[in-house]
């Protein structure tokens, strides 16, 4: 594929970036266990409080390494058009959660996992380091947050 646009600046794809955060529903994120075997899903978030916030059961593979690793790496979009988010997580249960951030969820997702039968858990993830990059040519400059500060 032969590439026909000019790299981004960091500014537009940090605004790219937000879009996205805003509008796209489902996020890759991947953990890994204590023995380090690795786990991806695709789950709903919304962005909201400069974070990510997600929700998911503690029985499941996920919830148990958001709880036990606290980090989790996260990617939007395909090889061609990526972000990637690795950051911190905290664990909230239903009745625990900023009733701002579940209100963002339910609002983004239509759905409100503490009206759930089951038990749901909340995680925040909150960036460490963010990289964007549409294409080979964007490898530079792709970082937009390093140590969980937005350098642009």
């Amino acid at each position: 594929m032969k590439i026909t646009k000019p790299a981004r600046a960091p500014e537009q794809r940090k605004r790219d970036l937000l879009v996205r955060l805003e509008k796209e529903m489902d996020v890759w994120v991947a953990t890994a266990d204590t023995d380090g075997v690795p786990c991806l899903v695709p789950l709903w978030f919304v962005w909201h409080g400069e974070c990510l916030w997600l929700a998911t059961r503690l029985t499941t593979p996920t919830g148990r390494n958001l709880r036990d690793g606290r980090r989790a790496r996260l990617a939007l979009g395909d090889t061609l058009d990526v972000a990637i988010v690795d950051g911190d997580t905290e664990m909230y249960a239903a009745d625990e959660v900023p009733a701002a951030a579940a209100e963002a969820f339910l609002a983004k997702t239509g759905w409100d996992p503490r009206a759930d039968e089951a038990p749901y858990m909340y995680f925040r993830v909150r960036p460490r380091v963010v990289q964007a990059r549409n294409g080979e040519h964007e490898m530079r400059g792709r970082y937009l947050v390093r140590d969980g500060v937005w350098v642009v």
